[in-house]
């Protein structure tokens, strides 16, 4: 493997095509399309600058490296990617990519990251202003992960999240097979129109949470005060909620046990079949 070391490269396309090549201490200055269609590249220790510096690229490693702003969109329609101790100040991060682990990153301007991508894993990762994170993507492993932005996951197919702080409005939009352990979910509108979205050991807050989702699973799980209006037109319900839920509103059939609700609106709006059983423990 070729190494580059304590160098820096500016202008369009300085390494284009390059072929097992390691770079460490290497600056990269603006410009674009650095490393474009090039495989088996190692970053170690980097400083990326200029735009789009990866894309087109099969097989690399990138490791206590840092994306400035300048480096937006700078991994593209890319695969096999393996990122460590990194920081991402980038926007518009990883599209159309396959064979992601990404470990002990910061992302603090996420926005329209994580685009159509597949085969997803991220473990001890943070992302800040992460509107619209993760649309269109599938087959995705999530473990301690922290996240504030809106619209989140819309679309995702097969996804598992473990140990997460989730604060974003209209997560899990459209979903199907989504599943999370032992996380916080904060914000409004969560899980609307999805499919089989199981949540075990989890905390809920927001309003109108959870409606108009089919084969919703809720297991041992809280919900906070400004959960209102919950589940309305919700189909084949399983949920078990632990303490007091402000109000359900309209389910249309499953079962939802809980401790206490503090209202039950059915009206003339209910969808049929309108058989869902309301099981409060303390009474």
């Amino acid at each position: 493997m070729k190494i580059i070391k304590d160098q820096e490269f500016g202008g369009e396309r300085p390494l284009f095509a390059s072929r097992d090549l390691k770079l460490e201490n290497v600056v990269i200055h603006a410009g674009e399309s650095a490393l474009k269609e090039c495989s088996n590249i190692e970053a170690i220790h980097c400083r990326f600058e200029g735009k789009y510096p990866f894309w087109h690229v099969d097989r690399f490693f990138i490791k206590d490296c840092l994306f400035t702003e300048g480096a937006r969109a700078a991994l593209w329609y890319s695969k096999n990617l393996v990122m460590e101790d990194t920081l991402v100040e980038a926007p518009k991060m990883f599209r159309e990519m396959e064979n992601l682990e990404i470990t002990n990153v910061t992302i603090p301007n996420a926005l329209e990251t994580l685009w159509h991508c597949n085969n997803v894993h991220l473990k001890k990762v943070e992302v800040d202003k992460a509107d619209y994170l993760f649309m269109h993507s599938s087959d995705i492993d999530i473990e301690n992960y922290k996240q504030n932005g809106n619209y989140s996951f819309q679309y995702c197919k097969n996804v598992v999240i473990k140990n997460a702080v989730i604060y974003s409005k209209d997560a899990f939009w459209g979903t199907e097979n989504v599943t999370v352990y032992d996380s916080v979910i904060i914000g409004e509108y969560l899980g609307w129109h999805s499919h089989n979205l199981r949540l075990i050991n989890c905390r809920v807050g927001g309003t109108q949470s959870l409606c108009y989702t089919h084969g919703l699973i809720m297991e041992n799980c809280t919900m906070d005060e400004d959960a209102d209006l919950c589940f309305e037109s919700s189909d084949n319900i399983h949920a078990e909620i632990k303490g007091h839920i402000t109000s359900i509103k309209n389910p249309i059939s499953g079962k939802i046990v809980c401790d206490s609700v503090g209202e039950i609106i059915i009206d003339e709006n209910i969808k049929q079949p309108a058989n869902c059983i309301i099981e409060q423990r303390d009474k």
